[in-house]
């Protein structure tokens, strides 16, 4: 699905004025699309985005695209960790007191969800393409958590937004491309289909930033950022807007070729981070795939 043309004034939200302001979108144009920051936004309370409304949207998303959990959890996890007994739309409904962490991933598959994000997304299209190319495939997640949950340390291939809806949270980013907090091996395991949770060590923390955002406030999260989120004392609800570019699939594409290397013995040097294109090591990788060499 491409990027479609905004909707409308006032589409994204329940009133009429833009929800990321001219301050906004000049904070987020000097920064985008390698320094992580915290942004205003005026998307307030949506009727799509309610418990009870977030409860019937479960039950419209395929299994899929359900994901939840305790929400008692460290912040570094080995494998996946334990359900609460409960439904979704349980565990949406009494967030409050279900301990539990979900996430509805690809809301866009519901057409109300979809004009939201791209009405969101349209706001800032011009500031995103004017560096890192054409907006690619626009998805959104929704996150609700009990109060003090915590989502473990991971990292995510696309350029992402978290707004705060309710409640407040602490993200806490690590530097993206450096292989002290997410290991190359580690990155080209990924995309060749493994997990994106990474393995925790106390002494990261001191290589961290931490991102305190509450109703009103959004932090950007630049590509492949390793972070960990702690909810904070009520339960939370939060919008990921995320999109990819030209620039984030050819740093996959190199991340596959250099797993190629690796697997004849030699060594390869990461991928550059932006501007760097990583060009030669995506078409090289883009080559063996068509030609059913990569796997």
């Amino acid at each position: 699905m491409g990027i479609q043309s905004p909707i409308g004034p006032g589409a994204a939200g329940e009133s009429h004025g833009p929800v990321f302001g001219e301050a906004a979108r000049a904070q987020f144009a000097a920064s985008y699309p390698e320094t992580p920051h915290v942004l205003p936004h005026g998307l307030g309370h949506h009727h799509l985005l309610t418990l009870d409304a977030l409860a019937a949207l479960a039950g419209r998303l395929p299994e899929s695209a359900i994901e939840y959990n305790r929400g008692d959890l460290p912040v570094g996890v080995d494998g996946k960790p334990e359900g609460t007994g409960l439904s979704i739309e349980e565990t949406i409904r009494h967030i409050a007191r279900s301990n539990s962490w979900a996430v509805l991933k690809n809301v866009e598959q519901v057409p109300e969800y979809e004009a939201l994000l791209l009405s969101l997304l349209g706001e800032i299209r011009p500031q995103i393409e004017a560096r890192t190319g054409a907006m690619l495939r626009p998805q959104g997640f929704v996150f609700i958590s009990s109060p003090n949950a915590v989502t473990p340390y991971h990292f995510d291939p696309e350029h992402n937004i978290l707004l705060q809806l309710a409640g407040s949270k602490t993200m806490t980013q690590f530097p993206a491309g450096d292989d002290r907090f997410a290991p190359d091996t580690v990155h080209e395991s990924y995309h060749a289909g493994g997990a994106r949770e990474l393995t925790w060590h106390d002494e990261l923390m001191e290589g961290g930033r931490a991102f305190a955002i509450g109703p009103g406030e959004a932090v950007y999260v630049p590509v492949m950022a390793p972070h960990f989120v702690r909810n904070g004392p009520e339960s939370s609800i939060s919008l990921s807007i995320t999109w990819r570019s030209d620039w984030s699939f050819a740093e996959a594409d190199a991340r596959g070729f250099n797993r190629v290397l690796r697997r004849i013995g030699l060594r390869p040097a990461a991928p550059g981070r932006w501007p760097a294109t990583n060009k030669g090591k995506a078409l090289a990788y883009r080559a063996l795939r068509r030609l059913g060499m990569t796997g």
